[in-house]
């Protein structure tokens, strides 16, 4: 629709998730509007988050270092190791301020039709992990949806038979505020499976 550069930064900003043609042509034209110090600051932010930015060494998560900051604090509960899909699922966890465990990044869920099953997936440092001594409890906070409930019954196979692990699984159902009409079927049926009793 433009021509040259306009267009290959419309198109390069369309690949990143979540953002459809109408938004990256926003972006698009806000960038050429912009203040030159401010392109230079994206820029900058850019090429470091792409060459000072690793994951951590056990946990996967973001990390400027070979270990991330949670797994240094030794503050940190390590006989419970929560266990998420993506780095970002991180950040959601600890605004609740209600965990004070280790956690372990999969970098995905299994989902046969996107190619991505087990191998893909950061499950055998999970096991390793799993297997050390004093780990009591691991929390698995998949994403509620097909592969998220896909993934977290795998594992939950996979260590049913480690002597004194509790595996447990994020609660889930429907939001308040929410209509039963628009519930979809996992959630109304995690719903229902962990219903419980009503205090007179």
């Amino acid at each position: 629709m433009y021509e040259g550069p306009v267009q290959d930064l419309i198109d390069a900003l369309g690949r990143l998730p979540g953002i459809g043609p109408k938004s990256a042509q926003r972006i698009a034209f806000h960038l050429l509007t912009a203040d030159p110090a401010d392109i230079t600051v994206l820029q900058s932010a850019l090429h470091r988050v792409k060459n000072d930015v690793k994951f951590c060494e056990v946990c996967g998560n973001v990390s400027e270092q070979t270990r991330c900051r949670i797994c240094l604090d030794p503050r940190r509960d390590d006989t419970v190791i929560c266990v998420v899909e993506e780095p970002k699922d991180i950040s959601s966890v600890e605004r609740t301020r209600e965990f004070r465990g280790l956690y372990h990044v999969l970098g995905g869920a299994i989902s046969p039709i996107d190619g991505i099953g087990p191998d893909q997936l950061r499950i055998g440092p999970l096991l390793k992990r799993v297997a050390e001594p004093g780990v009591r409890e691991v929390i698995l906070a998949t994403d509620p949806n097909l592969e998220g409930e896909a993934t977290a019954t795998y594992l939950t196979r996979l260590m049913k038979d480690f002597p004194g692990l509790a595996v447990t699984r994020l609660a889930s159902g429907l939001p308040v505020g929410g209509d039963l009409e628009y519930a979809d079927e996992v959630t109304l049926g995690r719903a229902f499976s962990g219903r419980r009793a009503v205090d007179a």
